[in-house]
């Protein structure tokens, strides 16, 4: 992505730090060899079949990102600006997964028919068996599995109500660990993503067309976080996400790359029709 911008104070003193560019650090390395095989998915998800790339990332991602989610915050004694910039191996790779995350959500939301694909496979399989006909071992899903993979077709977002599901259960798990550090490590990356986009210093170092696109992704994914994370969600007056300022950003770039990101908005957050939610971010978003 280039380089993110640390916000370090309400007086907004910046400072680059890399993002794709960063460091392999020794320190998140337990964490890196978690994510890896999520990400090794993530760069060649095109290539896998449907079934073979649901059934990867579901047997991996709820346990490897919960362990990268709490590798990031263990050591959040300080504030998350700061952490950030030191820990700017492991945000990466947090990134990468938000980035992954929207990625394979915009095309399941653009192939409608891959459940009745997946439908229409499985009538083939059991017709098969019936008629005593041999079957590849390796291109079969049992039915336990085609079970589990009819359900996370079902949902509109599969990938981000994992990825919701595992932030939410992580937050509960952990009473020790004040909400608050998740909320800010959500809230300091919305942010940076944000001024990234809206500043046209940085916005000019953006080279192509997916750097720009794994910005506002990253920015969606966060919002949602929080807004799955916090007691009363993103749009409330209270949040420190700035939501007018995150769908103006998303407005102002083609409709073609950001209608669904606006949609995951509208449609995978907890509290956008809250009492608490303005009037001005709803009708931002109608």
């Amino acid at each position: 992505m280039g380089n993110l911008i640390k916000m370090r104070s309400p007086q907004k003193r910046r400072q680059l730090c890399g993002t794709r560019s960063a460091p392999s650090w020794r320190k998140p390395r337990a964490s890196w060899q978690n994510c890896s095989p999520i990400l090794e998915l993530a760069r060649r998800f095109g290539r896998p079949s449907k079934t073979q790339l649901t059934s990867l990332f579901r047997r991996r991602h709820g346990m490897q990102y919960a362990h990268s989610w709490s590798s990031s915050n263990a050591s959040m004694n300080s504030p998350f600006g700061w952490h950030l910039e030191r820990e700017q191996a492991l945000a990466k790779q947090f990134a990468e997964i938000l980035h992954f995350t929207l990625s394979f959500d915009e095309l399941k939301m653009t192939n409608p028919a891959i459940q009745n694909d997946f439908s229409y496979y499985r009538r083939t399989i059991s017709r098969n068996r019936i008629n005593n006909l041999q079957l590849d071992a390796e291109s079969e899903v049992n039915n336990e599995m085609a079970n589990r993979m009819s359900l996370f077709y079902a949902e509109a977002t599969p990938m981000l109500k994992t990825l919701s599901n595992a932030t939410t259960k992580f937050v509960s798990e952990n009473k020790t660990l004040p909400i608050e550090d998740t909320t800010d490590c959500l809230s300091t990356m919305a942010c940076v993503c944000r001024v990234m986009l809206e500043t046209p210093e940085y916005r000019s170092r953006f080279t192509n067309t997916e750097t720009l696109l794994f910005c506002m992704r990253v920015m969606v994914g966060v919002i949602i976080l929080y807004d799955h994370v916090h007691p009363v969600g993103a749009f409330a007056k209270t949040s420190k996400i700035d939501m007018k300022g995150c769908i103006k950003v998303l407005k102002d770039q083609p409709s073609n790359s950001t209608e669904g990101l606006l949609n995951a908005l509208r449609y995978t957050t907890r509290h956008l029709n809250d009492d608490t939610t303005s009037k001005q971010v709803r009708a931002l978003l109608q």
